[in-house]
């Protein structure tokens, strides 16, 4: 890290949230502040930026504790709403995955598959204080005699429900197309023949990992908002590949971070926690993340100050490279051009299609803003910082 004009530390910015004095701007907001007044003066004015992002985490599910039953059972089968849940854990513990479709869904077999219900909707149904269908079963032992129970509940009849994202806020994603001459379905969305749609998930100049591309201010126990309602960092995520070539600004051109996430179920919102059927592929979550950046000095200020034209993707084709695992790439291109609407690729003008939604995010960092402006949230000092390249 180069020298710097500006230091501050987290201790001093939530002294200053907890007095009303900390001055919080979105991640749009602080590019105009950058621009106009430069990274040091920015550093010096603002004291935290805040992200947001909406879309598909299929890396998600929550830890449930369902209570034990009377007579006690060893739960080794549980289902919510005939959804699997994983059952391999202590007696009264479980594990729902959004990817997880409904035991009787057709899946694949009348192709495509809708997936109409799965693990994502589950979640999404308890959220938003629905009843759901529990059943559990067990083979029986001398503690837990019980082999068999099944009941309506709602999220307040659960003990626990922990949201556990071992996978969240990817750092950047591919622009998935197809090159073959028939439509595919993919967890990137339906992609027609000959290219005829290019289907990409990040909010750019939003996304949490786009604003702290170097890992410098998020690790373990860095406070964020998750579906709604606060959450906390608590590793870095599956897939974590910081090693990713990165522009100068330190912004990877390719899939790089991620985040392991965690937040207490009950306290979160089914705004911002979809259950998502994806055509052909499957079901997930779309799931609301938002990360405050505190800006400790001006080389942070000038990260979150970073533009949709300074961050590139790679265009993929989803027919043959992506699934052959080659690594080719069809070319490069910015947030900029993929939020126009169009892409050129090959000298071929391709229509674009966002699988996360911008107008959502942008409501995530207001949220944020205005939580840690009210003092109502203060920001978590990461106790190890998550890794870099």
């Amino acid at each position: 890290m180069k020298d710097t004009k500006v230091r501050k530390t987290i201790r001093e910015i939530n002294d200053k949230i907890r007095a009303g004095e900390a001055v919080v701007v979105t991640a749009e907001e602080i590019i105009g502040i950058v621009r106009d007044n430069g990274p040091v003066e920015a550093a010096r004015q603002v004291d935290v930026v805040t992200t947001g992002t909406f879309a598909p985490m299929c890396s998600s599910g929550v830890m449930f504790n369902i209570g034990h039953a009377r007579p006690t059972l060893k739960a080794s089968k549980v289902w919510f709403n005939n959804v699997p849940a994983y059952g391999g854990l202590a007696a009264a513990d479980c594990y729902l995955g959004v990817t997880e479709p409904c035991e009787e869904d057709p899946l694949n077999r009348v192709f495509p598959g809708e997936f109409n219900y799965g693990g994502g909707h589950v979640i999404q149904d308890l959220v938003a204080g629905k009843e759901v269908h529990l059943k559990a079963t067990g083979y029986g032992t001398q503690c837990y005699p019980n082999r068999m129970t099944e009941k309506m509940v709602s999220l307040k009849d659960i003990p626990y429900a922990v949201m556990c994202n071992p996978r969240n806020g990817y750092q950047n994603y591919n622009c998935a197309v197809n090159l073959s001459n028939k439509t595919i379905y993919t967890y990137m969305g339906t992609l027609k023949p000959r290219m005829e749609n290019a289907n990409y998930c990040s909010a750019g100049q939003l996304s949490p990992l786009l604003n702290d591309p170097l890992y410098r201010t998020i690790g373990v126990g860095t406070r964020v908002f998750l579906g709604g309602g606060p959450g906390h960092v608590a590793w870095h995520g599956t897939q974590h590949n910081p090693a990713a070539p990165r522009t100068e600004l330190g912004v990877p051109v390719k899939p790089a971070g991620t985040l392991w996430v965690m937040g207490d179920l009950k306290g979160m919102d089914s705004r911002w926690l979809a259950g998502v059927s994806i055509l052909g592929y499957g079901c997930s979550l779309a799931v609301g993340l938002g990360i405050p950046i505190p800006i400790l000095d001006e080389n942070i200020a000038r990260q979150t100050a970073v533009t949709d034209e300074e961050i590139f993707t790679q265009v993929v084709d989803y027919s043959e490279d992506y699934p052959m695992g080659t690594g080719k790439t069809l070319g490069q291109v910015s947030y900029a051009e993929l939020k126009s609407g169009t892409i050129e690729v090959n000298g071929q003008s391709v229509p674009t299609v966002p699988l996360s939604s911008t107008i959502r995010a942008r409501e995530i960092a207001e949220i944020l803003k205005e939580w840690i402006s009210k003092g109502e949230f203060l920001l978590g000092d990461p106790q190890i910082l998550i890794p870099s390249a």
